[in-house]
């Protein structure tokens, strides 16, 4: 098992404590030197974040970057087909290795809906987080540099008002 396309790949959502709290599996799609591209199906029960709805089997285009405090996850309804929007989680740079992809998540997170809006989720639980001052520079940045991306509807944002 490997980082190449069409391989299986193990991911593993860590706290920032890096402690499991999550496993699942996906699909390699891309690699690059500093990022990953994989598919996965939404593996729980429904749950909604806000107002985006996550069903089973909702499709995710995940992309893990080994340089960047975020990773973004682009969903696809089950039924449908069509395009949700973005979860893209505030974290640490995530661990790529042979066949597993390890994520530190820090709370905060960052929704983009497919009409260009968009909604900061967990900024207390973010605040409230024992780390580093470092650590909290990085993730303020990472939510800085994702709402940019998504004004300006740059990668992987281009498709917004479509």
């Amino acid at each position: 098992m490997g980082n190449k396309t069409g391989d299986p790949i193990s991911i593993h959502k860590l706290d920032e404590k890096g402690i499991e709290v999550w496993h699942y599996q996906g699909t390699v799609l891309a690699k690059t030197a500093t990022s990953l591209t994989l598919q996965a199906f939404f593996d729980r029960e429904d749950v909604a974040f806000e107002d985006l709805l996550l069903k089973r089997g909702d499709r995710f285009i995940e992309t893990f970057f080994s340089d960047r405090w975020y990773n973004i996850f682009k969903i696809y309804d089950v039924l449908e087909g069509q395009l949700k929007g973005w979860y893209c989680n505030v974290c640490r740079p995530a661990q790529i290795e042979n066949g597993h992809i390890y994520a530190e998540d820090l709370a905060l997170d960052l929704i983009v809906y497919p009409d260009g809006g968009w909604r900061i989720l967990d900024e207390e639980e973010f605040a409230h987080l024992e780390i580093s001052v470092e650590d909290q520079k990085h993730g303020k940045g990472a939510l800085d540099q994702l709402i940019d991306l998504a004004r300006q509807r740059k990668a992987p944002f281009e498709s917004i008002g479509d």
